[in-house]
């Protein structure tokens, strides 16, 4: 199994100063920042003003790590310590399926592991620990 592991920051509205901030602070590279007014337009869903220029996945690299930064949903419960979670980037969905499922054991769904515009297979849960992961495969 392959599998890379990141730590991903989550902000409530403060996304692209954190990007900023940390270009700045450690010298990283800013890879690609991508808002929630870039996702494909749905008619099941209307995009509420506020989350529009929200960050939605932005990917830094400092040397040979990743760090990704996001912010939430407005209207999402947002608590100080709970802003970072770990993105687990297994290789192929097969994978991601098998470690979402192990990984959720004793723990809770965030989200169902499902395919999206970014990825074959994505999804979220937090572990028996309390420790929320981001299972996220790749697109090729």
């Amino acid at each position: 199994m392959g599998l890379q592991i990141n730590p991903y920051i989550m902000l409530d509205g403060r996304g692209k100063e954190a990007v900023d901030f940390y270009k700045h602070a450690l010298g990283a590279n800013v890879v690609g920042v991508h808002t929630y007014r870039e996702m494909p337009e749905s008619p099941e869903f209307q995009l509420p003003a506020e989350a529009k220029d929200r960050v939605m996945h932005a990917k830094l690299t400092l040397g040979n790590t990743e760090l990704m930064i996001s912010d939430i949903f407005p209207g999402q419960p947002y608590q100080l310590g709970s802003q970072l979670t770990i993105a687990l980037i297994p290789s192929t969905a097969d994978e991601a399926k098998d470690v979402y499922e192990k990984l959720q054991e004793g723990g809770q769904i965030i989200m169902e592991l499902q395919e999206t515009d970014w990825s074959p297979a994505y999804g979220q849960v937090t572990d028996k620990f309390g420790i929320t992961w981001q299972i996220s495969t790749e697109m090729k």
